[in-house]
């Protein structure tokens, strides 16, 4: 049997239904209202008025008489009286004095007063008290009231988006895989040809600021086809069933516009896995409203050019039957750019500031790794507002430099009152890492060391680049990391014979790594290639979650231990073997309170040219 489509009520119905009443009202209720008032008095004053010429007209009705008269004022009232049956010459009386007499006294109500009171005002009152509930409705509820059953979606003419693939940088496979939609809604007739149907839909996949909204975009404006947006979140109603309403009318308007793009960011929101928590037959808004999305995913033809994209930064939390074939039929990964995609974002968003012809954006590639797009483009706003404050005409390079670490470490805290003691623990701490990394093969080289406190929180840090990007981690490189973070508490040690906390986030980093090594990267002679931690959350912190035994998880600390006390070890005998250069080095920091990476390289190579020399002679 075929289902009928969910017919939804018009105004008109609800128009129809106020008429109704309104009639009601006139038939039964606006009748008597209209009847002029009626003032009873006795029948020796009724005579009294005619023979005091204050009659106008009598009407005998029934068993009374019913008679218009002027009171006080001169004004024509209404009143009636009994039938006196001794009075045989009334009719003889009202001659006499001009009265006029009849069966019936008209109604003293005027034909457009009548009809103003019967239908114009109850009209106008039930407007008036329409328009009073709507507004009270609406500003209860958020502005919602109105709207329950409607999508909200946004929607966007072709030439609204305003976005194209030129527009999306540092994403090429993403593009490639989108440009089949963008071919299909462009020339569907050579896909129907082959027997070809286009993806129901394609789910967008990666970290925050990635670009998925802005890709998504591009596509409506690549296919100049409507565009319609919506965030998960807008579907969850305090309303039970409202969200499930939205979904069938942006379904419904989706078709009504077809071809067109559907876009619905954040579905993780409504798209979660089902589960009752344990409450049998249990149910909740968000799993109707996901129940619905998925029957209307199955219920649409995809001939019609109606194409879902979805964004999300959780995909390990949808529900399976979301991600089967006949729904999201692609899974596009949108992840972080490499060296080659920082550097095209950054080209992108420099078109839109002025720029010294003599910047170098690799530099900034180089130094950004791990950077999404947002924050890339935030990087270049940053400069361009440092700029400003500079007094600057144009951006340049040392403003776009001052960027990267602002958005990396917050910005300088020019302010900050630190003593002289704990300023040259700083400095050497600072020089520690960065000598251990110096010392080290196939270590990123040191490009900046400052003793400045940042608004992140950081006292002092060293900046390190690799020259170039790496994809691989190979356990050489880690233990070389790991060396460089426990360099600044290793010069601590050796320096001051004391501790401090400054080192508590290379703790952690450290850590951190190490850990992974041993339960991830299958680093660890003892474990061998044996997975004991998995990611929960590969997009949003990284989240991990142990799977294995308490028994084994205790030995997975002690060789984390290990691993941290052997870097630990290591970056000692380094720095002891060049404690001059760790002090010359940290003096020279004191004095600048920040250096180069070419500075800091200059004087290791003349102490160790200085040292060769002595060595021959």
């Amino acid at each position: 049997m075929k289902e009928q489509p969910n017919q939804k009520k018009s105004m008109l119905y609800y128009y129809g239904i106020a008429l109704i009443i309104i009639l009601l009202l006139n038939i039964f209720v606006f009748p008597a209202l209209l009847q002029p008032q009626v003032r009873e008095v006795p029948y020796d004053e009724f005579i009294s008025l005619v023979d005091s010429d204050k009659v106008a007209e009598v009407s005998q009705q029934d068993n009374m008489i019913v008679f218009t008269a002027k009171d006080d004022t001169d004004r024509l009232m209404l009143y009636k009286t009994g039938i006196w049956s001794g009075d045989t010459g009334l009719t003889e009386r009202l001659l006499a004095h001009n009265v006029k007499f009849a069966a019936e006294i008209p109604t003293q109500a005027s034909p457009l007063m009548s009809f103003l009171i019967s239908f114009i005002l109850p009209m106008a009152l039930f407007f008036v008290v329409g328009q009073w509930l709507m507004r009270s409705m609406s500003k209860r509820f958020g502005g919602e009231a109105l709207t329950l059953g409607k999508s909200n979606a946004k929607i966007y003419i072709e030439s609204q988006t305003g976005k194209t693939f030129a527009d999306v940088a540092g994403q090429d496979e993403a593009k490639e895989a989108l440009t089949e939609i963008v071919d299909f809604l462009h020339d569907p007739d050579k896909y129907a040809a082959i027997g070809a149907k286009l993806p129901k839909g394609a789910l967008l996949v990666g970290p925050p600021g990635t670009g998925k909204t802005l890709l998504a975009k591009a596509v409506a404006g690549e296919a100049k086809v409507p565009f319609f947006s919506i965030s998960g979140s807008e579907f969850v109603e305090m309303f039970v069933g409202m969200g499930a309403a939205k979904v069938r009318d942006l379904f419904k308007q989706a078709e009504e516009k077809a071809p067109c793009i559907v876009f619905i960011d954040e579905i993780d929101t409504i798209g979660k896995k089902r589960d009752n928590g344990g409450i049998p037959g249990g149910n909740d808004e968000r799993e109707q409203t996901l129940n619905q999305l998925l029957a209307e995913m199955d219920g649409f033809d995809g001939k019609k050019g109606v194409v879902i994209l979805a964004a999300t930064n959780r995909p390990d939390i949808l529900d399976p039957a979301l991600l089967r074939p006949g729904r999201f039929d692609r899974r596009i990964p949108v992840e972080l750019p490499d060296l080659q995609g920082r550097l095209a974002i950054l080209k992108v968003h420099s078109k839109t500031v002025k720029m010294d012809s003599g910047i170098d954006l690799s530099a900034v590639a180089k130094a950004t790794s791990g950077a999404s797009g947002a924050e890339l483009a935030n990087i270049i706003n940053e400069a361009a507002l440092r700029a400003v404050r500079m007094g600057h005409t144009s951006i340049q390079q040392n403003d776009l430099e001052e960027s990267v670490e602002t958005v990396i470490a917050g910005y300088q805290r020019k302010g900050a009152v630190i003593s002289d003691k704990e300023k040259k623990i700083i400095a050497y701490h600072e020089i520690g890492h960065a000598l251990v990394a110096a010392k080290q093969k196939h270590s990123a080289p040191v490009t900046k060391i400052t003793i400045i406190p940042r608004t992140s929180g950081a006292l002092g840090y060293t900046m390190q680049v690799e020259e170039d990007e790496r994809v691989l981690l190979s356990k050489e490189d880690a233990m070389n990391q790991l060396c460089t973070l426990t360099g600044g508490r290793t010069a601590e040690e050796l320096i001051f014979n004391s501790i401090t906390s400054g080192a508590s986030n290379d703790i952690e980093k450290a850590t951190r790594l190490a850990r992974a090594m041993v339960t991830r990267y299958g680093m660890s002679d003892q474990f061998d290639m044996v997975a004991l931690e998995t990611v929960t959350n590969q997009y949003l912190g990284g989240d991990t979650s142990l799977a294995c035994s308490a028994e084994t998880s205790t030995k997975i600390d002690a060789e984390v231990n290990k691993i941290i006390k052997q870097a630990h070890d290591t970056a000692r005998s380094i720095l002891s073997e060049n404690i001059d250069q760790l002090h010359k080095l940290a003096a020279y920091l004191l004095e600048k309170e920040t250096i180069t990476g070419d500075e800091f390289m200059k004087i290791l190579e003349e102490d160790q040219a200085a040292a060769a020399t002595e060595t021959n002679a």
